[in-house]
């Protein structure tokens, strides 16, 4: 195998329970000694909790929970979420590390997560990865009061999981993990899902093959798994063994394609059938208006509908492809609402609506329909665009749907947020 691609020097860095160490900054407060949770109680009790300090998570309490879910503790003290602040504080933070690489070599994971490549700098500084790490963690720290936790490995992979298994744990926040780790370290991991790239419905279907762990995978033999996955199958085996071909520096050279445009809203209560088809009608405004930003139409509309954890959960996911590519609301709405009328069980209550156009085309793409008024066509279109530039121009509220303004609507709120939360 390629030498250069296997043996790099990848920093994996997390900044730690970013949101709620952000507020404890603010404040002048240490996250491992408070106990704040950054969430927005105002809305209903079962408002979710974005983060929890590491005072709190070490007592416990989950990052990902419902207010209600909190432990009932007067001390604890609740910061309504501030995504630009947020955004701003990751900013600055990328900065730190542009001092010690170029931008190339950085790859951005999240708002708090980021991989460094250090393979060609490492000589310059005349220090090694670990002792790099430490002194960027410390920038981080000195410069925003915020602590970070890194992951050091051979490739990306290595370092995410080593990021994620064992840093954290360590008492320098630093973890490092080479090939040698790779049965000792990597192969023991299970349930499946806790292995970074591998979700529970992939879990789901190796643990029908008999796999529980990564050293299962590892020991399968490999035609099977491409057999059962094809090129995923092929990737999990190369990666139960420790192996990540992907360089940094090469995500410049390509521009990926969208496959997809998408839109999921955890509502702030449980909607009944009936009340949620203002949500599902607001949601694909949405997510048309990025297709046309984007220039494209759409072949297949998705639906995905869960269900209340309080009454068991469950939902569905459908979808429908049709016979003309669409980046018409009407269209889109009505597809997703032949989807809902059959698939939803007509009783259980709903709190979280998913609408996703896929199967993408160019916008200049006509497939004559002659079922279609196409003169109207073109006039729904000029309409639509003609919508979309006043709200670009004067904010998304400029111009709402009637229907907007009834109790049950969710878009006068999220037009006030960032990312679905408070600005």
């Amino acid at each position: 195998m390629d030498q250069y691609r296997l043996y790099r020097n990848i920093l994996c860095i997390d900044l730690k329970s970013f949101y709620a160490s952000v507020e404890c900054a603010l404040r002048g407060l240490n996250p491992f000694t408070t106990p704040l949770v950054v969430a927005d109680k105002s809305r209903s009790t079962g408002s979710v909790v974005l983060a929890v300090t590491p005072f709190l998570k070490r007592r416990g309490v989950k990052s990902r929970c419902r207010v209600f879910e909190l432990p009932d503790d007067p001390r604890i003290i609740f910061a309504k979420p501030r995504m630009n602040k947020y955004l701003e504080v990751s900013t600055k933070i990328i900065e730190i590390y542009l001092k010690y690489v170029s931008f190339e070599d950085i790859h951005i994971y999240s708002v708090d997560e980021v991989f460094l490549d250090l393979t060609t700098y490492l000589t310059y500084y005349q220090k090694s990865d670990e002792e790099m790490a430490a002194i960027i963690l410390k920038d981080i720290m000195d410069t925003t009061q915020i602590p970070a936790t890194c992951g050091i490995g051979p490739n990306m992979l290595l370092s995410k999981i080593a990021l994620d298994i064992e840093s954290k744990k360590s008492p320098t926040f630093i973890a490092k993990w080479s090939y040698d780790d790779v049965p000792t370290k990597l192969w023991p991991i299970s349930p499946l899902s806790e292995m970074w790239g591998i979700g529970r419905n992939m879990e789901r279907n190796l643990n029908r093959l008999g796999l529980y762990s990564i050293g299962d995978i590892a020991h399968y033999p490999l035609e099977k798994l491409q057999r059962y996955f094809g090129i995923m199958g092929e990737e999990l085996y190369h990666h139960a063994h420790g192996i990540d071909m992907s360089i940094i520096n090469e995500k410049l050279v390509y521009k990926p394609v969208s496959k997809s445009v998408g839109h999921g809203q955890t509502l702030y209560h449980d909607y009944s059938g009936e009340e949620v088809t203002q949500i599902i009608l607001e949601m694909t405004d949405d997510v048309v208006k990025r297709l046309r930003h984007g220039n494209k139409k759409a072949y297949t509309v998705n639906l995905g509908i869960s269900y209340s954890r309080d009454t068991g959960g469950g939902g569905f996911n459908r979808q429908i492809t049709l016979p003309f590519p669409t980046v018409n609301e009407a269209e889109v709405y009505n597809s997703c609402m032949m989807l809902f009328d059959e698939f939803y069980d007509g009783v259980s209550p709903i709190r979280k609506v998913t609408v996703r156009l896929s199967n993408l085309v160019e916008e200049y793409y006509i497939q004559l329909n002659l079922f279609k008024d196409m003169n109207q066509v073109i006039k729904d279109h000029k309409l639509h665009s003609s919508l979309d530039n006043i709200q670009f121009r004067y904010g998304k509220s400029a111009v709402l749907r009637a229907s907007s303004l009834t109790e049950n609507s969710t878009v006068k709120e999220r037009t006030k947020m960032v990312g679905g939360h408070n600005a």
